[in-house]
């Protein structure tokens, strides 16, 4: 099976290409390799994905001549497109960064699954599409047309962009939201590296919403394994579309400050603590019910919280301080 994996050298992305390679699949992996965060990280996650079957092609998805020359070459069956500008906060400083990747690039990925003819496109979307939602567990039957940041606009746009494309082309499709992800390998801008870097080295850590925050944490594997399974069974057409949104996640949040002590204690050393109030963008809580996605997939995500921050915690030591 011929797989294209957009954000191939992102954290979500490299671990997808692990994946499917152990699954005999011939991969092409895209990215553009920014400067969001350090390129080091993204080119040694690349390092990990060195494979007969895995070639690799540095692109900007919102450069459509390039992008439609190289994957019509390949011609996939599959698209897994994880390739976006994220983040919450930086979306307030460099709104045009998400436009052009999380806009342009999301359309012109559509506009290759419709010429290919694609088989199944796989996106990602986010919990961030809740925006103010205050009903807990996040289900994917809410309203979720309040989103408070400009990052959480861009991806519920895409649920909707995908529809239409699917309406008009029967094109199948379906957008997994995202909640928190961590583990080995994992994103610089996001909590569990920025504290555990903090830690590490000694400094005071800045703690928002004064720790009232909870997030529902989802181990790496539990994530990409999720994606697998999703992929080989492509929504079927129903008249008015093909598409499916669901969320995946780990089902149970964890509050801010329990992941910095579970943090401190893997690392072995304690922090202080600067508590601060919420930041524009941040939701208090997330919370993901993953009904539909045990149901239609027999999904089950196995990494406990602990066991899982355990082994972010040994990579990180050993990646930056051995």
């Amino acid at each position: 099976m011929k797989v294209l994996v957009t954000g191939c050298a992102g954290f979500i992305g490299a671990a997808c290409c692990e994946l499917l390679l152990k699954n005999d699949c011939q991969v092409l992996g895209i990215d553009n390799l920014n400067d969001y965060y350090d390129i080091k990280l993204k080119q040694a996650r690349l390092e990990l994905v060195n494979h007969p079957n895995f070639s690799f092609k540095q692109i900007d998805i919102a450069d459509a001549p390039l992008l439609n020359e190289t994957v019509e070459l390949f011609q996939p069956k599959i698209i897994i497109h994880l390739a976006a500008q994220a983040g919450v906060r930086y979306s307030l400083e460099n709104p045009q960064a998400y436009i052009q990747a999380n806009l342009v690039g999301f359309g012109n990925i559509l506009e290759l699954a419709r010429t290919l003819q694609i088989q199944h496109l796989i996106y990602a979307s986010s919990s961030s599409v809740y925006g103010a939602n205050e009903k807990m567990p996040y289900s994917i039957n809410d309203n979720v047309d309040k989103p408070i940041s400009l990052y959480a606009a861009t991806k519920k746009s895409n649920e909707l962009m995908a529809f239409s494309y699917s309406h008009l082309y029967k094109i199948p499709c379906t957008g997994l939201r995202f909640f928190t992800v961590y583990g080995p390998w994992g994103r610089p801008d996001m909590a569990p590296f920025k504290f555990a870097q903090q830690i590490m080295q000694g400094e005071t850590i800045t703690v928002y919403n004064h720790g009232q925050h909870s997030r529902d944490f989802t181990f790496i594997d539990d994530i990409v394994k999720g994606i697998w399974l999703v992929a080989k069974k492509p929504p079927i057409y129903n008249g008015l579309s093909a598409t499916k949104i669901y969320n995946i996640g780990y089902g149970s949040p964890v509050n801010l400050l329990t992941f910095v002590e579970l943090l401190e204690k893997n690392l072995g050393r304690t922090v202080n603590k600067q508590m601060l109030p919420k930041q524009p963008g941040d939701v208090d809580h997330t919370w993901a019910d993953i009904t539909e996605l045990k149901q239609d997939f027999s999904y089950q995500p196995k990494v406990k919280f602990e066991e899982g921050i355990q082994k972010f915690a040994s990579w990180f030591k050993e990646y930056y301080f051995s």
